[in-house]
């Protein structure tokens, strides 16, 4: 048997002490406040605080910059060619108007038309509004972020220290803070649902269940340092229903899953994930499917239309773009969500990137270089609007219906509504977009020959 010297047995006393006070107060500031959903303000102080930080470091590197001519910013903006909302056949016209002596209306091919084409072609070479929406904007002021602003240069020794202070800040009590959190909360996901699991069903499940969820997703909402403000929160999704919203981050789901009670829609995974999945699929009837069933399109609608239209099961959280975009835009959500006929909860969320940016751009970063990030940005601040529910009207079709709700998340949340696919992140154009210009084309010339015969 060893006995400990007298040095020794202090630091052994101290070690348990640290421990002892670390879980107290992780206990009464994160879990207990986690299990019945309040807040002590803290996180929305320190976000004032950095707010004022951020105020100051910015005028200062302004003014420096200033001095020493030096470029602050990368220029950033949403267009750089100016574009009228016009039609086809409005600019051929134009393009006919000014270069031809013909009739306007003539229905025969004109070698100027070419023109219309060449000139969109090189507008979306040089100013393409898709390809920009998978990367990240730099901000207008700095957050003492060295990967906001790729053009900062030495200013001043003040500003350097800060900036130093708040590196050892994020990296060495952030993010061992908020590691241990998410740790906490992935644990007490796995074991609680588990244990609910083997319950029978019955309401007394169903309200363990929900609880577990929503406690554990609060755990790893603090593990961010996420400060999230709810809007209209009478209209949040209810049974019998899907919940769509647009797509910035994996951390969408925690982001409503932490004010809300959702059945979650995705592909079974290994590791970790798949063990995640497992467990939570055992007290929450979760909508998961195998690899080699998600190609089978009507297999996943049928199951998908089965527990939207089961009034006793929780709505149903999709996200119809398919893939992330940098939060400046929302684009074309797949019909498939808006084809089974449920009712549809619309749901806007805005991230404010000054404390940090949530885009989650999967081409240039994998998920544990993304998740560092994010626990070593300063806070992940955002917005979430509950839209009122949304049905399919009689002359409606899916798509249709898609790009109203689509429409109605871009207004509330102030984004850019677009037509273009996702998917074209990662594939090339569809033919049937080219066949559309051609088409339209064709109808303008077809179309004023037969004015001109009836006439």
């Amino acid at each position: 048997m060893f006995l400990l010297l007298p040095f020794d047995s202090l630091v052994v006393n101290l070690l348990g002490i640290s421990l002892t006070v670390l879980f107290t107060l992780l206990l009464v500031f994160i879990i207990v406040p986690a299990i019945f959903g309040v807040s002590f303000g803290i996180r929305r102080l320190y976000m004032k605080t950095l707010l004022q930080i951020f105020q100051w470091a910015t005028l200062r590197i302004e003014r420096g910059a200033k001095e020493k001519n030096h470029p602050l910013y990368k220029p950033y903006v949403n267009g750089i060619i100016a574009k009228e909302p016009t039609s086809l056949e409005e600019e051929i016209k134009e393009i006919r108007r000014s270069g031809s002596n013909k009739a306007l209306d003539t229905p025969e091919f004109e070698l100027s038309d070419i023109f219309y084409f060449c000139r969109k072609g090189i507008e979306t070479i040089m100013d393409d509004e898709v390809t920009k929406r998978f990367s990240a904007e730099e901000l207008e002021s700095w957050n003492l972020l060295s990967r906001t602003n790729y053009n900062f240069h030495y200013i001043s020794l003040r500003l350097t220290v800060l900036w130093g202070l708040g590196v050892v800040i994020r990296y060495c009590i952030l993010l061992p803070l908020r590691v241990a959190l998410a740790f906490t909360g992935i644990s007490l996901l796995v074991t609680g649902t588990t244990m609910v699991g083997y319950l029978p069903n019955g309401r007394c499940k169903e309200f363990l269940s929900k609880h577990v969820h929503l406690m554990c997703y609060r755990i790893c909402v603090r593990a961010l340092t996420a400060i999230i403000t709810y809007h209209h929160r009478g209209n949040r999704p209810r049974n019998g229903g899907i919940c769509v919203a647009n797509h910035t981050s994996p951390i969408d789901v925690i982001i409503l899953a932490s004010d809300g009670y959702y059945a979650m829609v995705g592909q079974v995974h290994g590791g970790l994930m798949g063990v995640i999945q497992r467990a939570m699929v055992k007290a929450c009837p979760h909508v998961w499917f195998e690899r080699s069933e998600v190609k089978d399109r009507h297999l996943v609608a049928r199951r998908l239309s089965e527990h939207a239209h089961d009034k006793n099961k929780l709505p149903i959280l999709i996200f119809p773009e398919g893939t992330c975009i940098n939060n400046t835009s929302v684009m074309m959500f797949k019909k498939g969500s808006f084809e089974i006929g449920a009712t549809v909860y619309p749901v806007a969320i805005k991230y404010d990137p000054q404390f940090g940016d949530a885009f989650f751009n999967s081409s240039k970063y994998g998920m544990v270089t993304y998740l560092l990030r994010m626990m070593t940005s300063w806070a992940i601040v955002c917005s979430v609007w509950y839209l009122p529910p949304m049905t399919r009207e009689l002359d409606e079709d899916a798509v249709q219906f898609a790009n109203r709700v689509k429409s109605a998340i871009a207004r509330q949340g102030g984004l850019v509504d677009l037509l273009w696919d996702g998917g074209l992140k990662r594939e090339k154009v569809k033919d049937t977009f080219k066949e559309e210009q051609q088409k339209l084309y064709s109808k303008m010339i077809v179309g004023n020959h037969e004015d001109r015969s009836r006439s």
